[in-house]
């Protein structure tokens, strides 16, 4: 791979092959690992950037798929989905906790400060949720960048250390500028 392709992590997510898809439709090579491959084999392919997938579990059960936190030392950049948001929040000291209100279809996204993933974007447009559970405390260094109605941390971001998420899924065509955001963040 050497710095050309992304690692799609995958969390058990149903997206997941679609996640890869849409990154080979932005003409870069993607390949699906399971979650808990071992550093070693993500450090050797040398990728340009992970994705983390969405997944059914939840990062505060005993049984949560976790990667290691050692990924998070390699300067490359990340992007989570929906789970994958969550799993950098919980792993890097935030909290996850029960949604109030379970979130299955359209959402208005509203963005609250300006970052990579959204250049040229408006300040509003939808895009497809599906989550049970939501950030509530953000991990330090992270900002809220966009809410929703039910997710008051809908995209959050480490500017500096290139590790974004979102509640949303980009993947999904019921994402308006999805495959903007996934592009962008290719672009990083």
């Amino acid at each position: 791979m050497k710095k050309e392709g992304i690692i799609v992590l995958n969390f058990g997510s149903q997206y997941v092959q679609l996640i890869a898809r849409r990154v080979r439709e932005l003409n870069v090579y993607s390949e699906i690992l399971p979650w808990d491959v071992p550093i070693e084999e993500i450090k050797k392919r040398e990728p340009k950037g992970i994705i983390f997938s969405g997944g059914p579990a939840s990062v505060y059960s005993p049984s949560a798929p976790l990667p290691s936190k050692e990924i998070y030392s390699l300067n490359i950049p990340i992007l989570g989905i929906c789970y994958g948001l969550q799993v950098i929040t919980a792993q890097l000291g935030g909290k996850v906790a029960p949604a109030e209100k379970h979130e299955y279809g359209k959402a208005l996204l509203k963005v609250i400060k300006n970052s990579p993933l959204f250049e040229g974007f408006p300040s509003q447009f939808h895009v497809w949720m599906s989550h049970a559970d939501n950030v509530e405390k953000l991990p330090k260094g992270f900002e809220t960048i966009a809410i929703s109605e039910n997710a008051p941390n809908a995209v959050i971001e480490n500017r500096k250390q290139k590790i974004y998420g979102v509640q949303f899924h980009p993947e999904s065509i019921m994402s308006e500028y999805g495959h903007k955001i996934l592009d962008n963040f290719l672009k990083l």
